[in-house]
């Protein structure tokens, strides 16, 4: 039978490992949010450089503007959204950390109790006996 210490410490890890799964995604969008957004720009600025392609093909150019753009919105998007949840998974590691070091305190409060007990068991039993 596990104790409730036992249990708080697997969820401390657990949660931490959550914890680390939100921060990497979030950092992920992030990342994905900041190369679609040079994309944008590299090719807006290669847009009016002479000998470019883009007067020849000027609606691939836009499109290809228009959808880094929009991947830019959508992983800054999904960026906010895994910091929420990063938040979220920070308050609970935050709570069960709390609960964890309460219950540490009270096992080793209670071990101090059953020792000092069995201390005086064995005084008063050592004095008996004399």
């Amino acid at each position: 039978m596990t104790t409730r210490k036992e249990r708080l410490r697997k969820l401390v890890k657990l949660q931490d490992q959550l914890k680390a799964v939100h921060e990497t995604r979030h950092a992920g969008f992030l990342a994905e949010s900041i190369a679609a957004g040079n994309e944008a720009a590299e090719l807006a600025g290669r847009f009016d450089k002479e000998g470019s392609m883009s007067a020849l093909f000027p609606e691939i150019y836009h499109d290809r503007i228009g959808r880094a753009l929009a991947q830019q919105q959508a992983s800054e998007r999904m960026a906010r959204d895994e910091a929420e949840k990063l938040a979220a998974a920070t308050a609970r590691t935050n709570m069960v950390e709390r609960a964890y070091r309460d219950a540490v305190r009270k096992h080793d409060r209670d071990t101090a109790d059953r020792e000092r007990l069995e201390m005086i068991e064995r005084k008063t039993i050592a004095g008996e006996g004399r």
